[in-house]
């Protein structure tokens, strides 16, 4: 096993911070238990002593000897009581090392120094000698006397020793028990990371991979992603398709086109004028068409990758309609199309006015692409409290319902099967849907199928 990949994966890190927090938390425990332990037990007797000092201050002269001697026999303690008539009480002096009433001049000079003193309690550290062993000797002032309270001090030297033998066996332990737990706390976390690694090294090259529930929220979020990244992959690919074989064939058909009254020109219809002309004429119209296409695959280029900045002018949104709808004059003589307008005397709007042209040609083209069989197309210009409300309208099949959440999409076509524009390239309501995010226009579509669609945008008012 190589130590340092493993040392990077996700079980061995789990094992190590694992080991770490273990060790950590023993040695706290240790840091405590065996440096502190001293100091916290002569605390806890300091404090025990407080306690039984008030409650000697709360008794009465009469419960005091009652008191006295409960608090001896109860506490492990023995008493000292000093009267003010001069006369000198003891309790529980049989309490093993006690050194209370056994003539230690040390404890004698430091009850006489307290009781001179204008103290009213206080608390001093003693060695009772006889004993070789640490004691505290508490002091307490009350109405009727001096009361003395004395506890000797446990060793604890060997209650340390037991707790660091103990701790020793309880960090072998804990190390063992972290390694346990981070093996199969690992386990639950990277296998399901492998799994989802492995099956994400296939995503390019199977559609149908599925993840399972791995018990982990995180992971399953992962999966979810991982899951949703391929429905986009296989969506994105049917679309390319799809756009590759519509602009093959809208390249194709024109390519072919003007190759074919070229030829015709070259060798049949030169020496005839009129001839001739119409021919030139056909393969113009197919150049522009052509060129309709490329420049319209470069606009949703330049839009997608922002790299086409949006130049704001004021401009009469209504002239520029009129004009757009003038270059279909062709269709409308030849084809029959008929354009229903609805439109204000003006409409001053602000906007990146070449855009904007794009954004009511593409959509006219669009409606004149669907629209029914009375070949009608309504543009609509109605004045909002900010804005101008645009909606372009076709009498056609409609969208259905679920398709509507995509029809902005790039190359996405609601028709499979392609059917070449009467204008256009396929490619118009992708440009549409970035020239007006780019300009933060709110727009939309409303459909109903088999009575026809409308497309709408709001333009702010100059």
């Amino acid at each position: 096993m190589n130590f340092k990949k493993y040392i990077s994966s996700i079980k061995g890190k789990t094992l190590i911070y694992l080991i770490l927090f273990s060790v950590s938390v023993l040695l706290l425990l240790w840091f405590c238990q065996v440096v502190f332990l001293k100091y916290t037990y002569q605390d806890y007797q300091i404090q025990n002593m407080n306690r039984l000092a008030s409650s000697i201050q709360r008794s009465s002269f009469v419960d005091l000897n009652n008191t006295l001697e409960e608090v001896a026999y109860e506490n492990e303690v023995c008493v000292e009581y000093y009267s003010n008539a001069g006369n000198v009480y003891y309790y529980n002096t049989m309490m093993n090392g006690c050194a209370l009433g056994k003539n230690n001049q040390e404890i004698i000079k430091t009850e006489n120094s307290f009781m001179q003193s204008n103290l009213t309690s206080d608390t001093y550290k003693v060695i009772n000698k006889e004993y070789e062993v640490q004691a505290f000797l508490y002091g307490i002032k009350i109405d009727s006397g001096t009361v003395f309270l004395y506890s000797t001090l446990e060793d604890v030297s060997g209650a340390n020793t037991v707790l660091k033998n103990q701790l020793i066996y309880l960090t072998i332990i804990a190390i063992i028990f972290a390694c346990t737990i981070s093996y199969f706390l690992s386990r639950k976390i990277t296998d399901p990371i492998l799994d989802i690694t492995d099956k994400a090294r296939k995503l390019g090259s199977s559609p149908t991979i599925s993840f399972p529930d791995y018990g982990v929220l995180e992971v399953n979020e992962l999966a979810q992603v991982l899951s949703n990244a391929q429905v986009e992959m296989v969506k994105t690919d049917e679309l390319r398709r799809d756009l590759m074989a519509n602009v093959s064939h809208d390249l194709k058909t024109p390519l072919t086109m003007i190759k074919a009254y070229a030829e015709m020109v070259r060798d049949i219809s030169y020496k005839d004028e009129k001839k001739r002309i119409e021919h030139c004429d056909i393969i113009m119209d197919e150049v522009d068409r052509l060129n309709v296409l490329v420049n319209d695959i470069l606009t949703l280029s330049k839009m997608q990758a922002n790299a086409d900045e949006v130049q704001l002018t004021h401009f009469d949104l209504v002239k520029e309609i009129q004009t757009i709808v003038k270059r279909y004059e062709i269709i409308k003589e030849t084809e029959n199309y008929h354009f229903v307008l609805d439109l204000p005397s003006k409409a001053m709007v602000i906007a990146d006015q070449k855009k904007l042209n794009q954004v009511i040609y593409n959509l006219i083209n669009n409606a004149i692409n669907y629209t029914g069989e009375d070949k009608t197309v309504t543009i609509h210009v109605k004045k909002e409290k900010d804005s101008y409300l645009v909606e372009i309208m076709d009498t056609g099949k409609g969208i259905k319902k679920e398709d509507i959440a995509f029809i902005w999409d790039k190359y996405y076509k609601n028709d499979k099967n392609h059917r070449r524009n009467v204008v256009g390239t396929g490619l118009g309501l992708s440009i549409v849907k970035s020239i007006l995010e780019a300009h933060h226009f709110k727009y939309g579509v409303k459909s109903i199928v088999n009575k026809g669609t409308t497309f709408y945008f709001y333009v702010r008012k100059k």
